[in-house]
């Protein structure tokens, strides 16, 4: 009892000096915002992690210096946008770096710049280390200019994965396959130990169709011929000398920082002795126009629904967790959208590479009625493959980038066997079961005196492996119907380009995958086409919750797992995680490798 008190007064100790610093916190940061100046200069990071909203680790992680800021690529173009029509946004600074993000959200980032140049405003990037995708993005400045002994990476496109066959032999594991889709590679890393012919084909296919969209892009901003750029990109060019850099074109001047910073004054029309104002996307987003108020009252809506990440069933919130697709979220979410008289269309933006094929379903159900009763539009990010598929193709229009990846319309199922590894041990089993298949699943294997089991002890016998076959054979067909129906294809048609392929957005429209190329204001005024609306408001979903809510979700959730470590035990907990995983684990997996 006592010690139940004292861990209960810790956590109200805790919980004070979050809310404390937590205070501090808010209060630097809205003091730290101003408004533009007359002169100012839109500051645009192809650096770090973007995703499709921009967002934060959770705060106790942030609080102690160890947080990561993830873009918003959404808020990126919604900047550069109000920034072309800002008078007091002279231009735009790329701050050039090493930018983690698909090769689409990239190509939606440049076109988004080629528009606001149209101003007859000035882009111009700078870097120390410039990586080959954040080059790719700044390729469209008017100028690039690189640090004396600053590096640029300049070398194609690939990929290396590694194979493990061999490690769960040694260790006495076997994994058992079941699977539709001759290209549905992923199970690959678990059974071989070098890449198919067919994964090889299909991996070989889409990157040199991306790498062409790339050079394409690289070489129409700065006018170098194609095979120049491929010539360049053999040298590797990431330790070459920066003159040589400029000799070949791809960089404009060398300069240091401060050299660069008197260069900006002056295109922006700023006397040397003045200071520059950079502002933020999230200074210039903050700022309404007269016109953005007036749409925002109006009563037809349009509704914007990201879906990132891996597709599961349910999820238990996590302070650690990267982005998932909940079935149970998104459902509820959906009917709420289709129940809200306002909005009168739905874009569904999709950068998933799938997960679970029930909860995909369950997502897949919910997009095909919304679509009986508003237009729906899926609109693709970097990856729309496999569940990511699956949950979009019900849409009434679909619009992809020429970037994104996506179809891999197959299935598979991993089912590992530790009777190698059981008998290395010594362990044996025994059982009784009223039937025939009464045991199917249960002889798992576990390691005395460290809890939960691991896997099961005996692989799967003939009849059994026929059964679950015919079950990942089933999900294929309700797969291929769905994509069938949503897309006006026949099954024999979809199942000639299906088979786990990964196809490009521009070859996903070629062969009736997608309806037409594009980013997401393409989609948006395909969604308002479709609606008949001429003037609307843009609602975004899941809503972004307000600062004092998610730190005390997080706080609580925090509090959550350290209370039920301490009540369950370190070991307790660990078995309520596994048993939690294992409910919500769908054996028939929508996934596309990447």
């Amino acid at each position: 009892m006592l010690g139940t008190f004292s861990a209960l007064s810790l956590y109200l100790l805790f919980f004070l000096s979050f809310v404390f610093f937590f205070s501090i916190i808010i209060i630097s940061s809205s003091s730290s915002k101003r408004p533009a100046a007359e002169a100012s200069i839109l500051r645009i990071d192809l650096s770090g992690i973007i995703t499709e909203k921009e967002s934060y680790d959770p705060l106790p992680i942030k609080f102690f210096g160890l947080g990561v800021r993830k873009q918003g690529l959404s808020e990126i173009l919604e900047a550069i946008k109000k920034a072309k029509y800002d008078k007091r946004v002279k231009g735009i600074y790329l701050n050039a770096g090493v930018a983690q993000t698909g090769i689409a959200s990239m190509q939606e980032i440049r076109e988004a710049l080629l528009d606001f140049k149209e101003s007859g405003k000035f882009v111009i990037a700078y870097g120390e280390v410039i990586s080959q995708r954040s080059y790719y993005g700044a390729s469209v400045a008017d100028k690039i200019i690189l640090n004396p002994i600053g590096m640029l990476e300049l070398k194609g496109l690939g990929t290396m994965q590694q194979y493990n066959k061999g490690v769960f032999e040694k260790m006495g594991i076997e994994m058992q396959v079941f699977k539709v889709g001759t290209y549905k590679s992923y199970i690959e890393t678990f059974t071989e130990n070098k890449m198919s012919d067919y994964d090889r084909k299909q991996k070989s296919a889409y990157l040199t169709a991306l790498w062409k969209e790339m050079l394409n892009g690289i070489s129409e901003s700065r006018g170098i011929a194609t095979d120049s750029l491929d010539r360049y990109a053999d040298e590797y060019l990431l330790f070459s000398a920066p003159e040589s850099l400029v000799k070949y074109g791809l960089i404009d001047s060398l300069a240091y920082r401060i050299d660069f910073e008197n260069l900006l004054k002056e295109m922006a029309g700023i006397k040397k002795n003045k200071d520059l104002i950079f502002l933020k996307t999230s200074d210039i987003l903050s700022t309404k126009s007269f016109a953005e108020t007036m749409r925002s009252t109006r009563a037809s809506k349009i509704a914007v629904l990201y879906a990132e990440g891996g597709i599961v069933s349910d999820a238990e919130e996590s302070l650690y967790s990267d982005p998932v697709i909940t079935a149970k979220t998104y459902v509820r979410t959906l009917k709420k959208i289709k129940e809200d008289s306002t909005i009168k269309a739905v874009v569904f933006r999709v950068n998933s590479t799938g997960g679970s094929a029930y909860a995909s379903d369950q997502i897949w159900h919910s997009i095909r009625e919304l679509s009986k009763t508003k237009p729906v539009v899926a609109s693709f990010g970097s990856y729309a493959a496999s569940g990511g598929y699956y949950i979009a193709c019900g849409a009434n229009k679909i619009v992809s980038s020429p970037a994104t990846l996506t179809g891999s319309i197959g299935i598979f199922g991993l089912f590992p066997s530790g009777e190698k590894l059981a008998d290395k041990m010594g362990a044996s089993y025994d059982g009784i079961g009223t039937n025939k298949n009464t045991l199917l699943a249960q002889q798992i294997l576990s390691i005395p005196f460290f809890g939960a089991g691991i896997m099961p002890a005996r692989p799967l016998n003939e009849g059994e492996h026929a059964m679950l076959q015919t079950y990942i054979e089933r999900g294929y067909e309700t797969f291929l119907s769905r994509c069938a129906e949503g897309r006006n294809i026949s099954k024999e048609a979809l199942d000639a380009i299906g088979q786990g392929r990964v196809w490009t957005g521009t070859q996903a429209v070629d062969i009736g995958l997608a309806d037409t190329l594009g980013g997401i204001e393409t989609a948006i005024e395909a969604a308002a086409e479709l609606a008949n609306l001429e003037y609307y408001a843009i609602e975004e979903f899941p809503k972004q919750k307000d600062p004092f809510e998610k730190f005390f979700e997080e706080l609580l959730a925090y509090a959550k797992i350290n209370s039920l470590k301490f009540i369950l035990g370190k070991e307790g907990y660990e078995a309520r995680q596994l048993l939690n995983a294992i409910s919500n684990y769908d054996f028939r997996q929508a996934i596309m490798e990447n």
